[in-house]
């Protein structure tokens, strides 16, 4: 029996969405359901504003290239655009992958398959599209052919709906990003790079308001931090290595987090760490065998519970109603509150100039000389 489609489609609410389906299929129908107009993108819309005829396709070239400029101008303000277009080929999809990436978007692909009694027979019942049923079953075997490609080309989430009633059946809900900590206003104590200090966290902690206490059972170390009334930790990356106790700073910030009253965002050092733990080959240096050395002593629960924690952490947290980043290297002003490969690089590094300091390190560039954005960065 055919496992029955997610109906539930839980989509960010800054995406990509690339309706994909032959002609029949329902894709405006869905999109005008699901979408507000103004997010909808649509190509016999674009033909229509060129040529007064939605469905001339001699202006097609031209009408992709109007979509393209309205959806990356949606983009760049951080808008959710939806693509309403065939979409069947590959190569038709990677133009919106590529526009997704440019402006750290999630492509997001929501597939409309009802089969192709139903796409003929409602190409039959509407006189713009004079064509024999030969049109949609090329295009439907060109989406079947190409659906287990789908993630591999670039998309992050792929939804299928392969039947019409699954299609009907569809409700479209949208979830902040990772990233989209807004509705959280603090006040918040912002602690950079910790390095295995844990003496100096307690202390630091406990200075801020903070009362830090430690227990043991059955061999199991554990730590409960009660901050003061509506306080909140951001912890900016590198809670590990060089120090002497990367154990039980990772168990105070393990514990805040847990508790909801912490954010850590992930710093190279932990990306590092993260690596070596899936057994990944790194090089082991600036202090990562103090922490490799130092776990090898610790209790099963920190080390059974470090792996979660560390592929969970993200690029940066967006605070207080979009007025407050946190990253651990940095931030440009439009890769805030979005999601990518290269923000997540670039909130990890900065960006660097080229150069070889002469320690053989790469000279970073100074973002932050050239940021206007409205958004405070730390």
């Amino acid at each position: 029996m055919r496992e029955a489609d997610k109906t539930n489609l839980e989509i960010p609410d800054f995406a990509l969405v690339v309706l994909i389906g032959s002609t029949g299929s329902g894709k405006s129908t869905f999109g005008a359901r699901h979408f507000l107009p103004t997010e909808i993108v649509s190509s016999d819309r674009c033909r229509g504003f060129i040529s007064d005829d939605e469905t001339n396709q001699d202006v097609s070239a031209d009408a992709f290239e109007l979509m393209r400029d309205i959806v990356g101008k949606r983009l760049k303000h951080r808008k959710l655009a939806v693509i309403d277009a065939t979409n069947v080929r590959a190569a038709d999809r990677k133009a919106w992958i590529e526009l997704a990436r440019k402006w750290h978007a999630l492509p997001v692909a929501v597939v409309l398959d009802p089969g192709l009694d139903v796409c003929v027979a409602r190409n039959a019942n509407r006189p713009d599209r004079p064509f024999g049923p030969g049109v949609a079953q090329r295009m439907i075997s060109e989406i079947r052919k190409g659906l287990g490609g789908l993630q591999r080309e670039g998309f992050r989430q792929v939804w299928k709906l392969t039947s019409e009633a699954s299609i009907d059946a569809a409700s479209v809900s949208r979830q902040p990003l990772w990233t989209d900590k807004r509705q959280d206003t603090g006040p918040f104590d912002i602690i950079g790079d910790v390095h295995g200090c844990a003496d100096e966290l307690q202390a630091l902690l406990g200075k801020l308001g903070y009362d830090v206490a430690w227990s043991q059972d059955r061999g199991e170390r554990s730590v409960l931090v009660s901050p003061p009334e509506g306080r909140k930790v951001v912890f900016v990356g590198d809670l590990v290595d060089r120090g002497p106790n990367t154990p039980d700073v990772l168990r105070i910030a393990m514990s805040m987090v847990a508790a909801g009253t912490a954010y850590c965002v992930q710093g190279n050092h932990e990306r590092k760490l993260s690596r070596w733990l899936e057994g990944r080959k790194v090089t082991i240096a600036h202090g990562l065998q103090q922490t490799i050395d130092q776990l090898e002593e610790q209790d099963r629960g920190l080390k059974e519970a470090l792996p979660a924690f560390l592929d969970d952490l993200r690029s940066h947290v967006w605070l207080d109603g979009g007025r407050l980043a946190v990253a651990h290297a940095g931030l440009k002003e439009d890769m805030i509150g979005r999601g990518s490969g290269a923000v997540r690089e670039f909130a990890l590094y900065g960006e660097t100039t080229g150069e070889i300091d002469e320690f053989g390190l790469p000279v970073r560039a100074d973002w932050a000389a050239a940021y206007r954005g409205k958004t405070a960065v730390v």
